[in-house]
């Protein structure tokens, strides 16, 4: 792990983004969350979605929720919060948030991994990680760790790698603004990309009125991000591979609280772990 430990950036915090990943998706795709969040009482998935993300940012307004995810289009958050949270507490979305992703994990990972000594040093590694990084400048990190950490292993594996998640966002977000790029325009990069075209069909964004499209891609375009067939320029290629090597690099101060033997040990215990969540598609 030497090379890992000198070069964050390109070694280690996107090892452990490409490891942590697909335990936090199972929030997003498989059904036991919802089903949880839906149990509730919340109507819609987008409903849930808000009312438990948020949640541990307290019943703050709707602009500072848009402002903490940056990336979704003026009024989306508004249609949500704070409705989702007038007959449902954010302690109780937040909590059936945890109970629906352990809950995934258990059934897709199995009694005999998800039992095992294994993810317990996953979870008690990645845990010490994420309750190690300084909080300023990260408000959903920030959020995040007010929160008890579970004593169930699984929850805790899933609530640890989720807070470096939220962590890895927020510098994402820092690398964004101190790029002059919106939450609208960052899905156009990522778009991009993935080989996306025309990047405007692109799921996060395809639904949005075409006449804000249309700006968002003029803006690129004048910036000389994007060419006239909506392709990226070259510049535009290297804003996107600077925002994500500053994202890397912000990302990497968690794991200076393991010693490279914890930092192998982690990774060794993580891998099978990933491994069988990416082969279901964290579903």
């Amino acid at each position: 792990m030497g090379n890992t430990r000198s070069h964050p950036t390109t070694h280690l915090a996107r090892r452990m983004f490409e490891l942590l990943e697909p335990i936090c998706l199972v929030t997003f795709l498989a059904d036991e969350c919802n089903e949880e969040l839906a149990a509730l009482g919340h109507r819609t998935y987008w409903d849930g979605y808000f009312a438990s993300r948020a949640a541990p940012l307290g019943r703050v307004p709707a602009h500072v929720v848009h402002a903490a995810f940056y990336n979704f289009a003026d009024g989306e958050v508004a249609r949500h919060i704070p409705k989702a949270w007038e007959t449902i507490p954010p302690e109780a979305s937040v909590a059936a948030r945890e109970r629906g992703s352990a809950a995934s994990l258990r059934r897709i990972l199995g009694d005999e991994l998800a039992g095992s000594p294994g993810l317990v040093r996953a979870a008690d590694l990645t845990t010490k990680a994420a309750t190690s990084a300084p909080t300023e400048g990260r408000v959903m990190y920030a959020g995040m760790r007010t929160l008890e950490v579970p004593g169930d292993p699984v929850a805790r594996l899933w609530h640890s790698a989720t807070m470096l998640r939220e962590h890895r966002g927020d510098g994402h977000i820092a690398a964004l603004v101190g790029a002059c790029v919106g939450g609208t325009e960052a899905h156009v990069l990522s778009a991009l990309e993935q080989g996306i075209h025309p990047a405007e069909s692109f799921g996060r964004i395809h639904h949005l009125p075409k006449a804000r499209l249309t700006a968002v891609m003029d803006g690129l375009r004048a910036r000389g991000l994007v060419d006239t067939d909506g392709h990226f320029t070259d510049a535009g290629r290297a804003t996107r591979q600077h925002i994500e090597t500053l994202t890397d690099e912000l990302a990497a101060p968690p794991y200076d609280a393991l010693s490279p033997t914890e930092l192998d040990e982690l990774i060794t215990e993580l891998e099978p772990i990933t491994a069988t969540l990416v082969a279901t598609g964290s579903q």
